[in-house]
């Protein structure tokens, strides 16, 4: 059976629609910047940082009742609106969403704190806090997509995206979806700001991924969403095919709560299992979209990973995280998404920043766009906990 991929949408820090966000990969223009409209931060931070505002957001979609949805999911319904476009439920054909978030609502839960010391408005503020569990992102999505059954809501670190990606192709491929839209959202916090900070994660310079003398990530903004569809439901649909999804893996080498195994031992077997899938061999990929995100023990292991599939003839590889920061439960739709334009524009965007090859491997990143062949390619996404997720696209 074959998935394809007929809608993408996406905002970050480098554009607020999938055209922005070419342009801005095929001309190099990063997007990490100052924060500035990150209250109360304890120390000035560096990021990716969507331009547009809540305020905006919120008039964008004539949202004006009481659940008042926090900035995550602000983002995810803007990409999930491009991605989905003007479809509607269609008799016949089984429809679904299935949405990720590591953070939910903790951006509103953070301001709440100081508030709830005020009794005048507390009993306010506890019920509109309450209205912000994980799955409220999902439920209003599907809302306003006019998805109204197949709700699921996916939560696995930095690895949420790319398993809501493969849980949708999962639910086609056993006969119980014919159409998914799937994704990621998440905003910039102060309880994210400083936790990684607080784990010696954090570099207040933009990050290098795969330098010699990473410091560590920035933490991104945005959102990414797909759609996903059998044959039955593209024939049904008058649907695009924009690429096909023929591979994915999901691991956990459970090495260390925060820390990949120094040999990459997860992401090794998510790659192999991903291309056994897809039924192709490691020489047949083209472009790898890799995980990347600048820190010491993550380009390691990610590193090892790839040389113990490829050896050492690693396909161009590149990390846009350098584009746009780490965008955590977003990451794996938005590079997915990033993975399929730079197939289709037979393109392999720079790594920004980078300049010194690490001291254990035989290549560097791709550093300058670099315009080949792409056919088929590889989107790679890692969470905390040893969750490994590993993406195969093909024209």
């Amino acid at each position: 059976m074959s998935i394809f991929v007929t809608g993408m949408g996406v905002i970050s820090a480098i554009g607020n629609n999938v055209e922005e966000n070419l342009k801005a990969l095929l001309n190099s223009k990063g997007g990490i910047n100052p924060l500035t409209s990150i209250n109360r931060m304890r120390k000035p931070f560096i990021g990716g940082q969507v331009k547009l505002s809540n305020n905006y957001l919120l008039n964008t979609f004539s949202i004006s009742d009481a659940k008042t949805p926090h900035r995550s999911t602000l983002l995810g319904l803007k990409a999930a609106r491009e991605a989905w476009g003007n479809r509607t439920e269609l008799n016949g054909i089984r429809t679904g969403i299935i949405y990720g978030t590591t953070i939910g609502s903790i951006d509103i839960d953070d301001e709440l704190l100081e508030v709830l010391v005020n009794s005048s408005e507390k009993e306010q503020k506890v019920s509109y806090a309450k209205i912000h569990e994980p799955n409220f992102g999902t439920d209003f999505i599907a809302k306003h997509a006019g998805i109204k059954n197949n709700r699921f809501t996916i939560s696995t670190a930095c690895s949420t995206a790319a398993n809501s990606i493969m849980t949708g192709a999962r639910m086609i491929k056993a006969g119980k979806l014919d159409r998914v839209l799937v994704g990621g959202a998440e905003c910039i916090t102060n309880y994210t700001l400083n936790g990684f900070d607080a784990l010696m994660l954090y570099s207040n310079e933009p990050c290098t991924p795969f330098d010699n003398q990473r410091k560590g990530l920035n933490l991104g903004e945005g959102s990414g969403f797909l759609v996903l569809e059998n044959e039955k439901s593209v024939s049904a649909c008058g649907s695009e095919k924009l690429m096909r999804l023929t591979g994915w893996a999901n691991t956990c080498d459970a090495y260390h709560i925060t820390a990949s195994s120094p040999e990459g031992a997860g992401a090794k077997l998510a790659i192999e299992k991903s291309l056994q899938m897809a039924s192709i061999k490691p020489e047949e990929i083209h472009y790898i979209n890799a995980h990347g995100t600048g820190t010491p023990n993550n380009d390691s292991s990610e590193y090892a990973a790839m040389h113990a599939v490829f050896g050492d003839d690693i396909p161009d590889f590149n990390s846009t995280k350098s584009f746009t920061g780490h965008t955590l439960a977003a990451a794996g739709s938005i590079e997915a998404i990033y993975t399929i334009l730079a197939m289709q524009h037979n393109a392999v965007f720079p790594t920004l920043n980078t300049k010194v090859q690490m001291e254990e491997a035989k290549q560097k990143p791709v550093l300058e766009l670099k315009h080949k062949k792409i056919n088929k390619a590889l989107s790679n996404s890692f969470g905390f906990g040893g969750n490994c997720t590993a993406l195969v696209f093909e024209k």
